[in-house]
C-alpha cells in the first residue's frame, strides 16, 4: 500500500475512464482527484497540489498538451510528475507531450495492472542518491541546484522540465564522461518504464534550445556527454 499523502489528479472527459482509474488507484491507497478537461485540471491542481497528474490529450475547453504546458510554466508544478493518457499513437503526439514537459506516456486501452505498475514506478523515482551526487553543481557559467530544481546560467534563471533537469544533472555530474542511451534510460526513466531512444533525443534537443549547443555533445553511435 502507498502512503495516503500521495495525491493523483486524473483528467479525462470520459466518465468510464475516470471511474476505472480512480477505482484502481484508490485500491492502492492513493488520494485521487478528478477533472473533466484541461481548464478544470489547472484549477483543481492549484487546490490539491497533486504529486502526479494523469492527463488525457484530446479534451474539450483545453486539451492535455496545453494544460501541461500551462502548469509547467508555474513554479508550484515544476516537480510534479505529469503523465499523458491517450488513445493516439502518432509519433508527433508523443513528441508534443515530451516537448511540453511530460514525464511519461500511457496508451489506451487501459490495463489496470500495467497502469498501477507504471504509476508506482513513476512515484518511486529518486534518480539521485545523496551518496553519489552533490546537492549543487557549479560548472562554468552554470549553477545547477538539485534541492531547488533550479538552473542558473550566468545568473539568469533557466526553467527546465523535471526530466530535462534530471538529464542535465546526470550528464553534468561527471563532465567528459560519455553516457550511453541505456545508462541514461536506466538512471532517468528506470527499467520499468517503457520509453524509446526518441525520448532521449527530444529531451536533449530541449536542453540545447534552453542552454545553447555547447554543453551537451553527441558521441555518434554511443551517447551523450557534458562539455565544459
Amino acid at each position: 500500500m502507498t502512503t495516503p499523502k500521495q495525491k493523483i489528479l486524473i483528467v479525462d472527459d470520459e466518465p468510464d475512464i475516470l471511474e476505472l482509474i480512480e477505482y484502481n488507484l484508490k485500491k492502492e491507497g492513493y488520494q485521487v482527484f478528478l477533472a473533466n478537461n484541461g481548464q478544470e485540471a489547472v484549477t483543481t491542481a492549484k487546490k490539491v497540489m497533486p504529486d502526479l497528474i494523469i492527463l488525457d490529450i484530446m479534451m474539450p475547453k483545453m486539451d492535455g498538451i496545453e494544460a501541461c504546458r500551462l502548469m509547467r510554466s508555474m513554479p508550484e508544478f515544476k516537480n510534479t510528475f505529469m503523465v499523458f493518457l491517450t488513445a493516439r499513437s502518432e509519433e508527433y503526439s508523443e513528441i508534443a507531450g515530451f516537448n511540453v514537459g511530460a514525464d511519461d506516456y500511457i496508451a489506451k486501452p487501459i490495463k489496470p495492472r500495467a497502469l498501477i505498475s507504471r504509476i508506482n514506478a513513476i512515484l518511486r523515482r529518486n534518480v539521485y542518491s545523496d551518496e553519489n551526487y552533490e546537492n549543487k553543481l557549479e560548472i562554468g557559467d552554470l549553477v545547477i541546484d538539485r534541492e531547488a530544481f533550479v538552473v542558473y546560467q550566468q545568473g539568469k534563471k533557466i526553467i527546465l522540465a523535471k526530466k530535462e533537469f534530471e538529464l542535465l544533472y546526470l550528464l553534468a555530474s561527471k563532465p567528459g564522461k560519455v553516457y550511453t542511451r541505456e545508462i541514461i534510460l536506466k538512471n532517468i526513466w528506470e527499467d520499468s518504464v517503457v520509453v524509446t531512444n526518441r525520448t532521449i533525443d527530444v529531451h536533449i534537443r530541449k536542453l540545447r534550445e534552453k542552454l545553447g549547443d555547447s554543453y551537451v555533445t553527441t558521441v555518434k553511435g554511443v551517447g551523450y556527454k557534458f562539455e565544459l
